[in-house]
């Protein structure tokens, strides 16, 4: 049955003969013919009815006809589903999904632009219209005056189909068209509106026009499943039934007791609780059908009789329609239609079938019934194929596939929650996976057609779904994974910077094995390339591609520190680094003598451009330092400094270098004499001598110059250094007199680092943290001071506001005031915490300002290479300081052995007498062989251990030697344990001079 309302039209539309015309109350008029109207629709000119597929339309009086014409019914091949009619014109849609335009004189043709495409809706506004594909593209075509195709502001608009590419991955499910504005909703409730808003139809919240697709914020997350155009103002829906309407309301049609206009939506009071199911815009008036109660609503412009309720007024405020009594029983309402003054209800008997005039069918997506299909082998091959080409060219289709629908989660779709069902996206690739047959199509699909369309500039933050669905996928190929998962990272950094920080806040709530799953999938995929570069000799597409792959690492990094994720460090750690970067060190060892560093090659230019890739290559991992473990980041460091240290310098002293001349008796004042003159060679490698005694430095003196140094430094005056309760050292915080020597102290340092030596002053975490612009925490304080951050944690646990009275604190420490009149200001529990955080603040930062200013400068000073920021707090405290881990079986293990081997009974005796040293000897003989008791970066595995056998007559006269340079222990070959013993006891204990007692 149809009951048409509003402005005088043709009896019966010619649908029936006038005699079958019923008329009720109001101006209500209805008919039932023969062959049931499946859908209509009503423009300014034309109305239009399909009856089994076969369209007729009407032409309506108007300010152009006086009078109606005559019912034709159009003769087309295809069977039509929908018609939408414009202005003066209008839009069919047939079966197969192909769009016709139908003209003023009711001639037919085919669009342009939509010939390969499956259309599923169709939209018209006065003058241009909107379609959308089944895979979940957005066409338009018509006048673009206001912007109403959402193309671009210069756009002259276009009789033939156009892509608005900017929707192209918003997964939607439906599309509207008002006077001269467009809007579209995606399945998550999100709505898209441009084009005019001179009454703020838009909802944007102003009147300008918008010429490109724009998120109306203030009905995110309202769960909008509905929208409709009018002339110039908009309405939605909301899945419990809440109408919103906007823009023009001078003719009441927006339903809020007054006629003003509204730029932003604002529910219908009027329709509370009423659990609307229908809700359509006319020219200037509004109708809403209640599915449950079986009633209409109408609002606005009533001047014709649109409004069905006997009033010929406007009206701003809904009031109910008058429907014809038989409606209300064996009748339901399936379609109100609301044209330019005329009002349309479609009902069906309640035992026919439903959605017979919704012909509109929604974005065709993937979920598991459909691989449960596929799988099954029902469906031809070619219709699987089909679908698979559907749904997988598509960033809109896969957008919309497995979203969460428990508790209508996916409405809740933000820059903060993605809305995917991440356990039926899990379950439901491991089954298409399965599938050698499907999984190969799939691949296929997405690497020839998916990712090349991916918009880098999305719109709407569903869009960016498909970057959490592609690595779970990816991950589970067995052919093809690194390719496409280079492809993926291509398409990831390619996104704008809003993008990115949506994905990045996607990605730090991602469940654990998803966020593992992401970091292994590019992990993976980058030691693939490294083992590639280590085995070709010079590729420079490798280090491009591998690039990419660390750049989305350290955007994953990042999001797990910053959101502090439980993925350890380790599991970003590339261990074929350190293969790759021996293989650069054989090629650099092939390039440059050890010394002059002079190019061996005579096709100079080959090997200039080898070793710049070795370098570029070296560069580029010193960029992403969390994939590397710290002795292939001190790998990275010594290679730079190759690098560094070839570059042009002007103030080199080539006679000079780097040399300083030391007396063993005044270490301490020889250094600062030294570091006082005006020019320095620090970026050269550091050469010691002691003053009257033999020998070349090969790292061996410069190792006991620093040992003999810190023993110098830790005495220095309390004006610099003061040493706390766990006897780690730290700034004087009253040292501020003593500038030069913070600045020296920092030099030191950072010679001893850039000479890969140890410095053996205990400075705390904190020390490098701040070196590296990491702020220290309470946790440093506790390894600084236990017990002063032992009292500052209790004040922080207690529950009762009485014993934090008791503390008896104020914002003071020392005396110094930590706010202004923090002397007056008690600690209480509402305030604790800002001041623990000040306490921490002011040990660290604000009492000694000044001092780690000088020292940091003088570091950098010290250590030209700023390379030194790759590592982490931890790592640069051992490079500094050496490992804390003696592993005294390791050093045995390393050890190698001249004229003898580790069988020979004397061997054997040495190790164990070594044994048997207290750890205070061990670490004095590890002195005596290196010139420093510190362990280094990865244990005694990277020491060189070698023993040489002395054979002499007067062995057990001799006393052990070593050659602190080469690691070389020289033992006689004495006579027994007893001798060996007291011998290596003697030497360790009083030996001073250069490896000799």
């Amino acid at each position: 049955m149809l009951c048409f309302w509003g402005a005088q039209v043709r009896e019966g539309f010619e649908l029936v003969k006038p005699d079958q015309v019923k008329h009720g109350k109001c101006g209500l008029r209805s008919l039932c013919p023969k062959t049931a109207v499946q859908d209509m629709s009503a423009g300014r000119i034309f109305a239009g009815f399909i009856r089994d597929g076969k369209v007729s339309v009407l032409r309506l009086r108007s300010e152009d006809y006086d009078h109606d014409g005559k019912l034709k019914q159009l003769q087309l091949k295809n069977k039509i589903r929908l018609i939408v009619c414009g202005a003066d014109d209008a839009v069919l849609l047939s079966d197969s999904g192909k769009v016709l335009i139908m003209d003023k004189s009711t001639v037919c043709k085919p669009l342009k632009g939509l010939e390969n495409r499956q259309v599923i809706q169709i939209a018209c506004g006065d003058h241009h219209s909107v379609a959308l594909t089944n895979d979940g593209q957005v066409f338009v075509w018509g006048e673009n005056s206001h912007g109403q195709l959402g193309l671009r502001k210069d756009h002259p608009g276009s009789p033939s189909a156009q892509h608005v590419q900017s929707l192209s991955g918003v997964p939607l499910a439906q599309i509207s068209a008002g006077g001269d504005h467009s809007f579209v909703l995606s399945l998550s409730g999100v709505v898209f509106g441009w084009g005019k808003n001179s009454a703020g139809q838009l909802g944007l919240g102003d009147t300008t026009d918008r010429h490109v697709p724009t998120v109306v914020n203030s009905l995110n997350r309202k769960k909008t499943v509905s929208i409709s155009c009018g002339g110039e103002h908009t309405a939605t829906l909301s899945k419990g039934g809440t109408v919103f309407t906007f823009g023009s309301g001078g003719r009441g049609q927006l339903g809020h007791k007054s006629f003003r206009d509204e730029h932003h939506p604002r529910v219908v009071a009027e329709l509370w609780g009423s659990e609307v199911s229908q809700v359509t815009c006319g020219r200037h008036h509004t109708l809403v059908s209640v599915a449950s109660s079986k009633m209409i609503y109408s609002f606005g412009c009533g001047m014709q009789g649109q409004l069905g309720n006997g009033e010929m007024i406007k009206q701003s405020v809904p009031f109910p329609v008058d429907l014809p009594t038989e409606c209300n029983h064996d009748y339901t309402i399936e379609k109100i239609i609301a044209g330019e003054n005329h009002s349309f209800a479609l009902f069906f008997k309640e035992l026919e079938s439903k959605g017979k005039s919704n012909p509109s069918r929604p974005v065709l997506t993937l979920n598991d019934r459909m691989i449960d299909r596929w799988l099954s082998g029902t469906d031809p091959w070619a219709t699987i194929k089909q679908e698979i080409n559907t749904v997988f060219s598509s960033a809109a289709s896969l957008n919309g596939s497995f979203l969460k629908t428990s508790c209508d989660d996916h409405y809740q779709t933000s820059e903060d929650h993605c809305g995917l069902d991440f356990d039926l996206v899990k379950s439901s690739f491991a089954k298409l996976s399965g599938n050698k047959s499907l999984i190969s199509e799939v691949v296929k699909v997405v690497q020839q057609t998916l990712l090349p369309s991916l918009n880098p500039n999305p719109v709407g933050v569903e869009s960016l779904r498909v970057y959490l669905l592609l690595p779970e996928l990816i991950r589970r190929l067995k052919k093809q994974k690194t390719e496409l998962t280079e492809a993926l990272a291509s398409k990831i950094l390619q996104l704008d910077p809003d993008s990115h920080k949506v994905l990045e806040k996607y990605w730090s709530k991602l469940p654990d094995d998803w966020l593992n799953s992401l970091v292994k999938l590019f992990h993976n995929a980058s030691a693939e390339l490294i083992e590639q570069i280590s085995c070709d000799e010079m590729d420079c597409d490798l280090t491009r591609r591998l690039k990419k792959f660390l750049k989305i690492l350290q955007m994953i990094y990042q999001v797990c520190c910053s959101a502090n994720r439980d993925i350890p460090n380790r599991d970003f750690i590339i261990h074929e680094i350190s293969d790759l970067l021996d293989t650069l060190q054989a090629t650099l060892d092939k390039l440059f003598l050890p010394v002059l560093g002079f190019v061996l090659s005579d096709d100079l230019e080959d090997m200039v451009k080898l070793k710049d890739y070795c370098f570029e290559t070296i560069n580029i991992l010193v960029k992403f330092p969390f994939v590397a473990d710290t002795v292939s980041k001190k790998k990275m460091f010594c290679y730079l400094q190759v690098l560094f240290q070839s570059l042009p310098d002007p103030h080199r002293i080539i006679l000079n270098g780097n040399v300083l001349h030391i007396n063993r008796e005044s270490v301490l004042t020889d250094t600062l004499k030294y570091l006082r003159q005006k020019t320095h060679a620090f970026r050269y490698p550091l050469q010691v001598t002691f003053i009257g005694e033999n020998g070349v430095d090969m790292r061996g003196l410069s190792a006991e110059f620093f040992f003999l140094l810190s023993q110098s430094l830790v005495k220095w005056e309390k004006k610099v250094l003061e040493i706390h309760e766990s006897s780690l050292v730290w700034f004087n915080p009253d040292g501020m007199q003593a500038n030069r020597d913070f600045y020296y102290l920092g030099v030191i340092c950072g010679m001893a680092l850039y000479n890969h030596h140890y410095i053996n002053i205990d400075f705390p975490l904190a020390l490098f943290k701040k070196l590296l612009q990491q702020s220290p925490t309470l946790n440093d304080l506790e390894e600084l001071s236990p017990v002063e951050a032992r009292t500052l944690k209790s004040l922080l646990e207690e529950d009762e506001d009485e014993v934090v009275d008791m503390f008896s604190f104020d914002f003071t420490v020392n005396g110094e005031k930590l706010i202004p009149n923090g002397d007056q200001i008690r600690v209480t529990k509402a305030n604790r915490q800002k001041y623990v955080d000040l306490y921490v603040d002011f040990v660290f930062n604000k009492s000694v300002k000044k001092q780690f200013e000088h020292f940091s400068r003088g570091f950098f000073k010290g250590c030209p290479l700023d390379a030194w920021s790759m590592f982490h707090p931890e790592e640069l405290q051992e490079l500094l300081h050496g490992s804390p881990k003696y592993e005294w079986k390791e050093l045995q293990q390393c050890a190698s052995y001249e004229k003898c081997s580790a069988s020979d009974e004397l061997i054997k005796n040495f190790w164990t007498v070594f044994f048997e040293l207290s750890e205070e000897n061990k670490k004095k003989f590890l002195i005596f062989l290196y010139g420093t008791d510190r362990v280094p970066v990865g244990g005694f595995s990277k020491r060189s251990l070698k023993i040489l056998l002395l054979e002499c007559p007067d062995a057990d006269d001799r006393l052990p030697e070593a050659q602190t340079c080469f690691g070389r222990l020289i033992l006689p070959k004495y006579s027994d344990t007893n001798t060996l013993r007291d011998k290596l006891i003697h030497v360790i204990n009083f030996c001073k001079v250069f490896g000799r007692a």
